[in-house]
């Protein structure tokens, strides 16, 4: 099976020529493509001496780069690590021993097992990995343990069958959520992380990237989980409008009368749009079916099409 290492870089010239030379000394036959997004110092030039094929990606954002790389470039397994040197070689291209083996269609490098919060030197991170985690396994119902490792193995059918909308870092979790959703083979693997090295600088910014991810996945649980999102918003909505409603249906029982109208029209207000959200959570869901339904297809496409593929090169 032929088998690519993909390397999204943004200024990672202290540590690009280590991570790229790793990969090569171990798998000389292995293809390693580092996806230039538009770096200032010789992040570029530095993989190209090293023996990377180099790719620009002139779109700002890592979203971008991955989405590139997953449309450019044709193998059977792909290898996905970042440029900073964070994790080993050895332990990444081991994770394709599941994928070869057809084990798994997405292998995630789980560093929040192992030496994670070791070596993790930058505050809050470790509490927005985990509060990422939690969210998400409790939305979608999942045990993942690791959701935004930058170490991660694929199949085709994963790496053509993914639709790539974020733009920036919050790929890693969309990523995780389209293979929870497409019930996609998924394995974890503890591996090593280990901090940047000396002159390594992270370009995540803590607050707002981890406001983009928690509104990526608010944005992904409504639209996979329409039914389940749309209920819970009737729900309160339907609460508001009981407890309102309550006030003056207590005063027509005891009075016969009705003075507090301005109360009741609010009621019935959230009453309405409890129903109109329930109804507008029932219409998505049916079409989230139907998507799920020409998904399956496509699937089933792209299977027929790997297996010539793989009958040629035999």
């Amino acid at each position: 099976m032929k088998t690519v290492v993909l390397i999204p870089c943004y200024n990672e010239a202290p540590t690009i020529a280590k991570v790229v030379a790793s990969f090569k000394a171990l798998a000389p036959d292995v293809d390693v493509y580092v996806y230039d997004n538009n770096s200032t110092d010789d992040t570029g030039r530095i993989a190209t001496e090293a023996g990377a094929i180099v790719v620009p990606e002139y779109r700002q954002g890592k979203g971008f780069v991955v989405r590139s790389m997953f449309r450019d470039i044709d193998a059977d397994c792909y290898v996905m690590v970042d440029g900073d040197d964070t994790y080993r070689a050895d332990e990444a291209l081991a994770l394709c021993a599941l994928v070869h083996e057809g084990r798994a269609d997405m292998v995630i490098g789980d560093r929040l097992s192992s030496t994670y919060f070791e070596q993790n030197k930058r505050r809050f991170h470790g509490v927005g990995n985990r509060l990422v985690r939690s969210l998400v396994n409790r939305i979608f119902h999942s045990d993942v343990h690791d959701i935004m490792t930058g170490c991660r193995c694929f199949s085709r059918t994963f790496i053509k069958s993914f639709p790539v909308l974020s733009g920036g870092f919050q790929i890693e979790t969309e990523m995780t959520i389209h293979a929870l959703d497409g019930r996609f083979l998924i394995r974890e693997v503890p591996i090593d992380y280990r901090d940047r090295p000396e002159g390594s600088v992270s370009k995540l910014d803590t607050f707002p990237d981890g406001f983009r991810v928690l509104n990526t996945i608010v944005g992904l649980f409504r639209d996979y989980r329409p039914m389940v999102f749309f209920g819970i918003i009737s729900l309160l909505l339907f609460v508001v409008s009981l407890i309102m409603f309550a006030v003056p249906l207590a005063e027509y029982l005891e009075t016969g009368l009705v003075s507090r109208l301005p109360t009741l029209v609010v009621a019935v207000a959230f009453g309405t749009s409890a129903l109109l959200s329930l109804v507008l959570g029932v219409v998505l869901e049916s079409t989230r079916i139907q998507s799920k339904q020409f998904y399956e297809l496509a699937l089933t496409l792209l299977k027929e099409q790997n297996e010539i593929k793989q009958a040629v090169r035999g």
